[in-house]
């Protein structure tokens, strides 16, 4: 079958046998294209291969740590990224919204769920791609954001890159400037979806963005702190 009749293509990466089968039989009866990995060796080169558009990634691999796959991808890819695990850990969660994980789904899981999911993440990526450029850069408080390349520059400092979510949640910021946002509404943006936002999340991911472009993160003057409310962009925007 020619690779035009699918609709997109989507990698698993799962140790376990049936629940790969399984995971892949239900995505093909809905004419996506599969390919599947059950230790994570080769993700890197087939995600730069094969045009892969989603990347179901088991935390727990045999010799691998699927977090860090996932943060290499974030750093060198544009692949969406749903982490697909038996764990069901708050750290977790955050770790992997830190590297730049899109979702996170929680096994057992139904796969009409899990398939939602992915329409959903490739529905918003292909949204943002098209916004992002229309409008190569934007300006502020003396840095420049690269949207396509998804790094920061100034005049006094080298270029910095950024994960995924620490790049997505500047974007959100960017676009608002002067408005309160609160948490959880950053963290739908975040993560394209509501991924049981509470303020230690949102509050990490600040905090890590803050060390970046902040002068003196312990007082900050760009992303100000709104007490009982949430996070306001103070910076003007060019």
């Amino acid at each position: 079958m020619a690779d035009t009749n699918f609709t997109h293509h989507v990698l698993i990466v799962e140790d376990d046998a049936v629940t790969r089968a399984r995971i892949a039989a239900y995505f093909e009866s809905e004419n996506y294209r599969v390919s599947q990995s059950e230790d994570g060796n080769d993700v890197a080169r087939m995600v730069t291969e094969s045009a892969i558009d989603v990347v179901l990634l088991d935390i727990k691999l045999p010799g691998n740590d699927g977090l860090q796959i996932a943060r290499e991808l974030s750093e060198k890819t544009d692949v969406g990224i749903i982490l697909v695990t038996a764990r069901d850990d708050e750290v977790d969660r955050i770790v992997g919204l830190e590297i730049g994980a899109d979702d996170y789904v929680t096994k057992p899981f139904n796969p009409r769920e899990l398939l939602a999911r992915v329409k959903n993440l490739i529905r918003r990526k292909q949204s943002d791609q098209s916004r992002l450029h229309k409008q190569r850069s934007k300006t502020f408080s003396g840095w420049t954001l690269d949207l396509s390349r998804r790094c920061l520059s100034s005049n006094t400092q080298d270029k910095l890159s950024l994960t995924r979510g620490e790049f997505e949640l500047l974007v959100t910021f960017l676009e608002h400037p002067g408005k309160i946002l609160h948490r959880e509404w950053l963290m739908e943006k975040v993560t394209h979806r509501v991924w049981s936002p509470n303020e230690r999340t949102t509050d990490v991911l600040v905090l890590r963005l803050r060390n970046k472009i902040e002068q003196d993160s312990h007082a900050p003057q760009i992303i100000l702190t709104v007490h009982g409310e949430g996070y306001l962009f103070a910076s003007e925007v060019f």
